[in-house]
């Protein structure tokens, strides 16, 4: 069983799709329990299985979006 931080933690969970596919969950943690994972990401609040789940971990915060600066002529 792969081992999760605390449900408030940005992680990111990868997963089996049915097609066999791999894919990532990146976001933060809602919960866990014996039998789903649910995280909040870019694509809404995925629910994960847990035997789908290859590998977890938690991840830093998103970088702080730059400011552009006005073009100069």
């Amino acid at each position: 069983m792969v081992n999760l931080p605390a449900p408030g933690h940005r992680v990111v969970v990868r997963y089996l799709l049915p097609t066999g596919q791999a894919t990532d969950a990146l976001g933060e943690l809602l919960s866990a329990d014996a039998t789903t994972v649910v995280v909040d990401g870019k694509r809404g609040v995925e629910r994960i299985p847990r035997g789908a789940i290859i590998a977890a971990k938690q991840v830093p915060p998103p970088p702080v979006p730059r400011l552009r600066r006005a073009p100069t002529d």
